[in-house]
């Protein structure tokens, strides 16, 4: 059985994944790269100035999807902000590129983790297994 931790090393083995969110009734999907476990919980990371961040506090039902080596994930959340600098700061530390961008004190840098989700892992070879956190 699946768990957090290995949704979180698949997103991060895939290297880029796709946030799905809603911009009114559109719906809108972009490439991702942070996915990193803080406190028990996985975050993703994104700039306040970002259509996304608008779309997320608008409605914050996401999906999440990722492919690689003949696997795919998908996960469906409500992603809820956590404003912590030390919750900023854990991701900027597991990303350091995104420093040239982000601080953990600037007001752009926003961080939301995962909440009610669930994440199936999909092959057209095996059953599918679910993790729930």
């Amino acid at each position: 059985m699946a768990d957090l931790k290995q949704v979180e090393q698949f997103l991060n083995d895939a290297g880029v994944y796709f946030l799905a969110t809603l911009d009114g009734d559109q719906p809108r999907v972009r490439p991702f790269g942070t996915a990193h476990l803080f406190e028990g919980r996985l975050y993703i990371q994104t700039g306040k100035v970002k259509a996304v961040s608008r779309q997320l506090h608008a409605n914050p039902k996401a999906e999440l999807c990722a492919f690689k080596d003949g696997r795919w994930l998908r996960v469906a959340a409500t992603l809820v902000p956590d404003e912590r600098r030390a919750a900023k700061a854990a991701m900027l530390d597991a990303y350091p590129d995104l420093k040239a961008m982000y601080s953990a004190d600037d007001d752009n840098t926003e961080v939301f983790y995962l909440k009610a989700a669930k994440a199936t892992f999909c092959s057209f070879t095996a059953a599918p297994e679910t993790v729930t956190f």
